[in-house]
């Protein structure tokens, strides 16, 4: 059996968040792309490993026990490779809960508002003035708090964490969200700085070209929201 980590990913800002966090670690592993538009993510051998049909899902030939263990969910992921290698997510335990609080903002509040505004100011089949107006505004207020937690910090959650790997990626296609990046000058210093770590620079690599080549409309069409 292989000793690497086996990635099921597709370069999205949810499959950047763990192409950043192995890169971060130096760890080896294999990229498994699943096509969103051929629907890969439908395939019931992908079900097995991610029920809700979405990536990224991680595959580890060493996990507990020195067992293989599959883990779904990205802030999944993250906690369990940071509690795994000890790095970016703080065994002391109230340094932990910091760095959960914004884990979890992100994956039930950033990325799910950002989204939504992406699809529908991009990919919905006709415009809606008010869903774009509403999650447009929703991302906006995100945003403001991201720029007042940043405005006395260099990282979310003290030193650089998974709650940093988490948000990188969903201010990426910030434009595309309706907003700029000069109104919030903290948000922006901060973006700069991880933007520029050659971890980030190389897990955000991962897969480019497939990215480039692909139709999010088309995606968006199969399941239904989109993912950016």
């Amino acid at each position: 059996m292989s000793d690497l980590i086996d990635l099921y990913y597709w370069p999205t800002p949810n499959g950047w968040k763990i192409t950043i966090m192995l890169e971060e670690l130096s760890v080896p592993y294999r990229v498994n792309l699943v096509d969103l538009v051929k629907g890969e993510q439908f395939e019931p051998a992908f079900l097995k490993l991610s029920p809700n049909n979405r990536i990224p899902a991680l595959i580890d030939p060493r996990g507990p026990e020195a067992e293989p263990i599959s883990v779904f969910e990205s802030g999944a992921i993250l906690q369990y490779l940071g509690r795994k290698f000890g790095r970016f997510y703080p065994r002391e335990e109230r340094k932990r809960v910091e760095v959960d609080q914004w884990l979890f903002w992100q994956v039930g509040g950033l990325g799910p508002m950002a989204g939504q505004a992406h699809h529908f100011r991009q990919y919905a089949p006709a415009p809606i003035d008010y869903a774009i107006e509403r999650y447009t505004r929703e991302v906006e207020r995100l945003y403001g708090v991201l720029e007042r937690r940043l405005r006395d910090r260099e990282y979310l959650a003290g030193d650089y964490s998974v709650a940093d790997i988490a948000c990188i990626g969903w201010i990426v296609p910030h434009e595309k969200q309706g907003q700029h990046l000069g109104s919030f000058p903290h948000l922006k210093m901060w973006f700069d700085t991880v933007m520029a770590r050659p971890a980030v620079i190389r897990g955000m690599a991962v897969g480019r070209e497939q990215r480039e080549k692909t139709d999010f409309a088309a995606i968006a069409s199969v399941q239904g929201h989109h993912s950016p």
